[in-house]
């Protein structure tokens, strides 16, 4: 298991990674990450996240990438590095998940900023949702919200008043049903850049969504409390 200021231990079957991705995170956003974490069984570094991973005193077992922007302190106290040519296809999220897939893992949650690159923030929110990744759950912690790759059905904790959106990504989101919110969907279509999944709001601790077929980005703002969200992915 890996935790701030904790060890690595090797563990057999499936279990959970935690995958650090690169930016300038504000202070105040990593204090809100480290309180939320939930326990890893493999912790990978994506390039200049090692550098973060060491800002929340994680243990590092692996980073994956070209290296360019990745601090020398962090790689070296890194259990393993992977170092990939600059000149490449996939990014390096995608190349630490590529690792977490090979190491067996089902279940993985990514850490991100939207601040510093446009280009990367966006881009590492398409990626988690494509179609590669769909054996694996994916969670997320965005700066001040949690978020999952919807596939199927999915179940978030949470508290009256707290922002939920939904976005379909790489095409129709159909048959989306929701409940424990304010504005209740029951089998509708949600369209890629259409904005009828925007800012909903709980109405109970607990909210559902199912979806038939497609992929959502489901984003719940938790705002500065630590929520945890179960359900198939």
């Amino acid at each position: 298991m890996v935790g701030p200021g904790g060890g690595a231990a090797i563990v057999t079957g499936p279990h959970h990674a935690l995958v650090v991705t690169g930016g300038p995170y504000p202070d105040h956003v990593l204090s809100a990450m480290a309180d939320g974490l939930p326990p890893a069984d493999l912790m990978v570094a994506a390039d200049g996240g090692a550098a973060v991973a060491r800002r929340l005193r994680l243990d590092v077992d692996m980073v994956v990438g070209d290296l360019d922007s990745a601090d020398d302190r962090a790689v070296a106290a890194a259990g393993e590095v992977r170092r990939h040519p600059i000149d490449k296809d996939d990014t390096d999220l995608e190349l630490a998940l590529a690792a977490v897939v090979e190491a067996g893992c089902r279940s993985a949650t990514v850490l991100a900023t939207m601040s510093g690159r446009v280009d990367h923030a966006l881009g590492n929110l398409l990626v988690v949702a494509g179609d590669r990744w769909a054996d694996l759950t994916i969670d997320l912690r965005v700066d001040g919200a949690h978020g999952r790759v919807v596939r199927d059905t999915y179940q978030v904790d949470g508290a009256e008043g707290d922002l939920f959106s939904l976005l379909a990504i790489g095409g129709p989101a159909t048959g989306v049903t929701t409940t424990g919110l304010i504005w209740p969907l029951d089998d509708a279509t949600l369209e890629p850049g259409l904005g009828r999944g925007l800012s909903n709001r709980l109405v109970a601790q607990r909210a559902e969504v199912q979806v038939a077929s497609g992929v959502l980005l489901a984003l719940h703002q938790v705002q500065d409390r630590p929520v945890s969200g179960t359900g198939a992915g």
